[in-house]
C-alpha cells in the first residue's frame, strides 16, 4: 500500500517539476525578448549584436529547461 502511494507521489512530483520547468522557461525567454526589444529601441545601431546575444541566451535557457523536463519525466518513469 505504501509503495503504491510513494509511486503515485513520485509521478505527481515529476509531472509538476516538468510543468514548472516549461513555464519558467517560457517566462524567461519572454523576458529575454522583452529586454532585447527595449535595447534595440534605445540603440538601433546595435541591433545585430543584441539579436545575436538574445538568440544565444534563449537557446541556453531552453537547453536548461529541456534538461529539467527530462529529469522530471525520469522521476516519473524510474
Amino acid at each position: 500500500m505504501h509503495v503504491i502511494l510513494l509511486d503515485a507521489l513520485a509521478n505527481a512530483g515529476g509531472a509538476v517539476g516538468a510543468g514548472l520547468a516549461a513555464i519558467g522557461a517560457g517566462i524567461g525567454i519572454g523576458q529575454i525578448g522583452k529586454g532585447a526589444l527595449e535595447s534595440i529601441a534605445r540603440q538601433p545601431e546595435a541591433s545585430n549584436d543584441i539579436r545575436a546575444n538574445m538568440i544565444l541566451t534563449a537557446a541556453l535557457v531552453e537547453g536548461a529547461a529541456l534538461f529539467a523536463i527530462i529529469v522530471g519525466f525520469l522521476a516519473m518513469v524510474l
